[in-house]
């Protein structure tokens, strides 16, 4: 019997219609387009203005595009994850909303939430659910409001992020095909330099927290990009090497879009042209969660059957890591 393996079979996206570009930044903080784009490869970003509209807003129109695209029926899907780091409450699961209003009513459903690695951990769980055999279809779905914890007056962080949503949908394959190996690490010594200080159980909401913007995302630039750069390229060629593949098997680069600079030097080390780096962060910034399958739902007409897809990612906590996959449906 052959072994079971885990294949994404579809894939769906969602990005909001206002486009923050970063002409409009210079208006709001000391910066400009050109400081921006040398420094990030960012030109724009989405944001989702919807009045009170969550992350659930994204995550069900991205679930609802990959449901019409690939004729399913809903009822179907034996499980949704949402890979957030907003989710719409701090309690009542994003996931479980998804579902329901997507029509997933046979569904469970919970959240996942590793920062920047939230969907690659999630690519993970949601493939080894597949090879227990005890379910038969999984839709991840990586949505992100980053704009809801971004302070639009703190240059260092309003010009990376934007929102933005993508969903990707598991099941058997019995070819070879999909998930072949993952190399995922963690180390909390990124708590102390990309965080939200305040608003959990260990510093509750209080007037001094508001007054003091602690509620905000804060990133030390220099260290998180140094460990970004180092780490994604590490496990990158850690992933090739554990599955004897060379830069001419390689078919894909996947890359977390957080920098064009760290996408590029993870590329540089495992040898890879810039023609098979997926890269969309010029239109999107960084939406954390969402950039993955983004960049599957922006690349799906250009992907083959068969392909050999290394992605890697980068994320708070620190969270990061790298996943081997082979693409199993030409479009």
């Amino acid at each position: 019997m052959n072994k079971t393996t885990a294949a994404i079979t579809a894939v769906g996206k969602y990005v909001p219609d206002y486009v923050l570009t970063n002409k409009e930044l210079e208006t709001m903080v000391d910066t400009n387009d050109e400081w921006i784009t040398t420094r990030t490869g960012i030109k724009e970003r989405r944001i989702l203005k919807e009045k009170g509209e969550g992350t659930s807003f994204m995550a069900i129109k991205a679930a609802e595009d990959l449901i019409r695209k690939a004729s399913i029926d809903p009822s179907e899907i034996d499980l949704v994850i949402v890979a957030t780091a907003t989710p719409d409450m701090p309690v009542a699961s994003t996931a479980v909303y998804t579902a329901t209003k997507i029509g997933a009513v046979n569904a469970f459903a919970y959240d996942l939430q590793a920062a920047c690695s939230s969907f690659l951990y999630g690519m993970s769980v949601a493939s080894s659910y597949i090879e227990s055999g005890r379910y038969k279809k999984v839709l991840l779905i990586g949505a992100d409001k980053m704009s809801s914890i971004i302070d639009y007056t703190d240059r260092a962080t309003c010009i990376i992020f934007g929102d933005g949503a993508g969903a990707a949908l598991f099941e058997p394959n019995e070819e070879g095909l999909g998930f072949q190996d993952e190399y995922l690490r963690s180390d909390g010594i990124g708590r102390d330099f990309l965080k939200i200080e305040a608003g959990g159980s260990a510093l509750p909401p209080s007037e001094k927290t508001l007054a003091e913007g602690r509620h905000f995302v804060h990133q030390e630039g220099r260290t998180v990009f140094k460990f970004a750069v180092s780490n994604m390229a590490d496990v990158s060629e850690k992933i090739l090497e554990k599955n004897k593949l060379t830069k001419d098997s390689v078919n894909w680069l996947v890359p977390h879009q957080a920098n064009k600079r760290i996408i590029e030097a993870t590329a540089n080390r495992i040898g890879l042209d810039e023609s098979k780096v997926m890269m969309n962060i010029s239109r999107y910034g960084n939406t954390t969660s969402a950039t993955l399958p983004l960049l599957l739902a922006d690349y799906e007409e250009e992907l083959k059957k068969g392909d050999n897809l290394i992605f890697a990612a980068f994320g708070g906590g620190f969270t990061w890591g790298s996943i081997y996959l082979k693409w199993a449906y030409n479009k």
